[in-house]
């Protein structure tokens, strides 16, 4: 009943094992990760000393290690959360988007595929591939335009999107041509605990708290549909246990927001939970900065499919996951100081400037 966690030390992916772990008859879990600088075992740290995690730090463009931990703990599945994942870097860096989504994502499907074809009987059948994508995938929408369902069509416009495309299609194809009985999710934008502080969220909290600008990209009116990271977990959870094979499930908070007004709900929650000495709105430290090339304007998931096949819904509002992630980052201070190295410092001051 093992299962193989790529990606685990990750954002989402590290919530994923802490849900995973938290029921009380959980199978094992193994947990490779690269420990990229998004990468952070600290967030395991609670379950540190629990035999029902063993981690393995490396690549999932490692076919030999791949091949090894596949043999050694026989995964009843594959949760692939190993992903280069935020659109800022891939603008400035894109090769390492294609290594790890693309070409580490065949890496591993091919080192699954082998490891399946050698199952037999319940072992074969039951086994499973999930690969946990984005709603990024599908391009940008229109004010107007209905959101996202599962047989929208692919649209990437950025290299982050054009590479997680990528592995979506390989997923897909390995399972048309060979069988393998995968999973696909496209969830939404996540927030919540141990996000690293380059996304819009914790930017904001951690900008916010050290008395520093709140770079907003042009307008601020981009739209993303938010989804609070432990509703997405248990999305995946479900997905996993009944979800059809080959199957793809968009996952979504139903939570349509504008970049600006998240700004200032963070703001507002701060003027509440934790006041600035001057007595000043953290509003007044908000600054817009040039926007990104190609930034998409709006992103909607259209999760009923989900709802309908497996009875899933999220169980938080937008207005409950915020405040629940704003008290996480107050609470977490330590947290946010370890993970702030100089690298990460640098590359913020290199994509906002001195706003930053």
């Amino acid at each position: 009943m093992t299962l193989l966690v790529t990606g685990g030390a990750g954002f989402i992916g590290s919530n994923f094992v802490l849900a995973w772990l938290a029921q009380p008859e959980a199978p094992p879990i193994v947990n490779l990760d690269k420990l990229t600088y998004a990468g952070n075992l600290e967030n395991l740290a609670s379950v540190q000393g629990d035999a029902r995690h063993h981690f393995v730090q490396g690549d999932i463009g490692d076919a030999d290690l791949l091949g090894r931990l596949l043999a050694e703990h026989r995964p009843k599945a594959v949760v692939n959360f190993a992903a280069e994942s935020h659109v800022d870097r891939s603008i400035l860096g894109p090769a390492a988007f294609i290594e790890t989504n693309v070409v580490g994502t065949f890496s591993l499907l091919e080192a699954v595929r082998h490891y399946w074809s050698a199952l037999d009987g319940q072992s074969r059948q039951d086994f499973r591939f999930l690969h946990v994508s984005t709603d990024e995938v599908y391009g940008s929408l229109a004010p107007a335009d209905a959101p996202f369902t599962e047989n929208h069509r692919y649209e990437p416009n950025s290299p982050y999107s054009a590479s997680k495309a990528g592995s979506d299609h390989l997923v897909r194809a390995y399972h048309h041509t060979y069988g393998l009985p995968v999973l696909t999710t496209n969830c939404s934008n996540n927030y919540g605990p141990y996000h690293f502080p380059e996304k819009l969220i914790p930017l904001m909290i951690v900008n916010a708290l050290a008395g520093k600008p709140l770079p907003v990209y042009g307008d601020g009116l981009q739209i993303r549909d938010w989804l609070y990271v432990r509703d997405h977990c248990s999305a995946i959870c479900r997905v996993l246990e009944a979800g059809r094979v080959g199957q793809v499930y968009n996952v979504g908070g139903w939570n349509e927001k504008a970049n600006i007004d998240i700004v200032h709900t963070i703001c507002g929650l701060l003027d509440e939970l934790r006041p600035r000495s001057d007595g000043q709105s953290y509003r007044s430290q908000i600054t817009h900065v040039t926007d990104r090339p190609g930034h998409d304007r709006r992103y909607a998931i259209d999760a009923s499919r989900l709802d309908e096949e497996l009875g899933w819904k999220p169980a938080e509002t937008f207005e409950s996951g915020i405040r629940k992630t704003v008290r996480w980052y107050l609470d977490n201070p330590g947290w946010v100081e370890r993970v702030q190295s100089g690298a990460y410092r640098d590359w913020v001051q290199t994509q906002y400037g001195a706003s930053a």
